[in-house]
């Protein structure tokens, strides 16, 4: 049934009441100190806890994409979508390990603002144009849209009301700061953990139910048996979803770039953690890493339970199926979601808000933040005060969230969506860009040249082997691993590397070639600006190594369970 009852938009309201009042509390108590710092605004420096810092990056990492394009991949291709979950817990350990102190160490509040000052202003403004231009255009928008979309289907409300009222909702959060918006996102997590796991229960007891028992237990063990292909971490070159996830790939090859260049180089995640000390931000990461296990557990098992009740005929046709008449498994979690009882379905829905709004408002903070700091203040007004500053950043906000409600309904995002094409499309840029930062951060030698070199040639690259394959119908390659075959409608074949097979190829070329781009320059006298490292900051104190200990472990053991 896709209305919500009156208890529903109670239970709705409570959310909402909650997370606003809250955020007006947290926004007056810190307002004398923070209305004219700028660095207080955009990244609330030395005011954020360990813990609001990890339960702001899943708030901001989790949304639409995740709860119905991850659970689509859930229903389709079942737990080994999990690999971005249980590697982005590793990868955040790492992150915490060896990137923030590089961060915290040259005083780095912006990732132009570390291209500026390890390569030079070219190379900046390249990337603070081109991080503002996706940002808007493609991240705001799929937010903004996909999250209205699901909403909308789930409530019956009018597509455009959700949206405008997601947009107004973030806006609220987002112009009180980086510290409003990493406090409220601790709330925002409590909602969609609960509302996640209620939502996760009932569709594991339904699978149970419709086989005649009882209890999450009995319907997880009935969806293994039932769906035990949908039970495998790794894909075997013969599995129809092995494109989307290659087989070893996820652990050594490109699933690494993925998520490092996504955890560690990226304004909008690592924002959260460079306002603080070393000891909270690195306390903060290895809480989300926690925090990223539990993940699959309300955003991948959802789509396993729609599977197997689809299987079982539970659902009639229409309900899973687009006007063509192809099953489309993004629509396996709002279909769970209608089949809620009444107020559960509304605690389901704040929690499904309280990703997007919590992604919204950390995507915005991001837009503003660039803009201000990397655009505004270096080439349009040097002398702006601080609260020019941070009232320039609140205007961004606002015209950023006015830009995303008017656009997105014209960019086919609806037709386009789904969390394995946002993955690849992200990856025609992030290799050359993560080699840049990586040898940027560990290699003094590297060169402005090669970083620019990286940043076209990293794209123009990925480009090449996306479409080479398929022009040239090279079938060689899949005689030696680096290709595999689709059949068409007609019956012939055709060839393409799986896109994190490429990522993998494109980071290795680029990081050669920056390599002899950046040995050309030196021997000609280019003297690059290398960062201050120091091998001691990298030591962790005993805490976080017996934590992240414990989180290496518990992910060997759920590849080792799930191979």
């Amino acid at each position: 049934m896709k209305t919500l009852q009156t208890i529903d938009y109670l239970v709705f309201l409570g959310y909402f009441l909650i997370v606003a009042l809250y955020g007006y509390w947290v926004y007056n108590k810190k307002k004398v100190a923070s209305a004219s710092a700028s660095h207080d605004y955009f990244l609330a420096e030395g005011s954020l806890t360990w813990w609001a810092i990890g339960a702001s990056l899943i708030a901001s990492n989790i949304s639409a994409e995740q709860f119905i394009g991850m659970s689509g991949n859930g229903f389709k291709m079942g737990l080994a979508i999990s690999a971005y979950e249980w590697m982005a817990a590793a990868t955040l350990m790492i992150v915490a390990i060896f990137f923030i102190p590089v961060y915290l160490k040259n005083k780095i509040y912006t990732m132009p603002q570390f291209l500026n000052q390890r390569y030079n202003s070219t190379v900046a403004m390249i990337m603070a144009v081109f991080w503002l231009l996706l940002y808007v255009i493609v991240n705001l928008t799929s937010i903004l849209y996909l999250g209205a979309l699901a909403i909308s289907s789930i409530s019956g409300l009018n597509l455009y009301v959700c949206m405008y009222a997601l947009a107004i909702f973030a806006v609220i959060i987002t112009l009180g700061g980086m510290k409003v918006i990493g406090f409220t996102d601790v709330i925002q997590v409590f909602f969609l953990i609960l509302g996640g796991l209620v939502t996760t229960y009932l569709a594991l007891n339904l699978v149970a139910k419709q086989s005649g028992s009882s209890g999450v237990i009995s319907g997880f063990k009935l969806m293994m048996s039932g769906a035990n292909d949908h039970f495998h971490m790794i894909l075997k070159r013969d599995n129809p979803n092995y494109t989307s996830l290659p087989g070893l790939t996820v652990l050594i090859g490109g699933m690494w770039i993925v998520n490092l260049n996504y955890w560690g180089c990226n304004q909008y995640i690592t924002q959260r953690a460079l306002g603080a000390d070393l000891k909270t931000a690195r306390g903060g990461l290895l809480f989300a890493s926690f925090l990223k296990l539990l993940m699959p557990v309300i955003v991948v098992l959802p789509g396993i339970a729609a599977y197997v009740l689809n299987q079982r005929g539970y659902f009639t046709h229409h309900e899973l199926m687009d006007r063509s008449g192809e099953v489309i498994g993004d629509k396996a979690y709002p279909t769970l979601l209608n089949l809620l009882p009444i107020g559960f379905k509304g605690l389901s829905v704040a929690a499904l808000t309280a990703a997007i709004v919590a992604s919204l408002a950390g995507k915005a903070n991001s837009i503003a933040t660039i803009f201000t700091l990397d655009i505004y203040q270096k080439k349009i007004k040097p002398s702006a005060t601080e609260s020019e500053l941070v009232k320039t950043g609140k205007i961004a906000v606002l015209l950023a969230m006015m830009i995303g409600c008017l656009i997105s309904p014209f960019l086919g995002i609806d037709k386009k969506g789904g969390f394995d094409f946002i993955q690849e499309y992200t990856g025609f840029v992030s290799p050359g860009i993560f080699a840049m930062f990586i040898l940027g951060f560990f290699w003094k030698k590297t060169t402005s040249n090669a970083a620019l070199f990286a940043t076209i040639g990293g794209f123009g690259l990925s480009v090449l082997f996306k479409f080479l394959p398929k022009l040239m119908n090279l079938e060689f390659l899949s005689g030696f691993g680096l290709s595999t075959s689709v059949k068409q409608e007609n019956g012939s074949f055709l060839y393409e590397i799986p896109f994190l097979d490429r990522m993998g190829f494109v980071f290795i070329l680029c990081v050669i070639i920056m390599y002899f781009i950046s040995m050309f320059d030196n021997r000609n006298g280019v003297t690059p600006h290398g960062l201050e490292v120091d091998t001691k900051m990298f030591k962790t104190t005993n805490a976080f190594a017996v934590g992240a200990l414990i989180i290496g472990g518990l992910i060997v053991a759920l590849y080792t369970f799930f191979w």
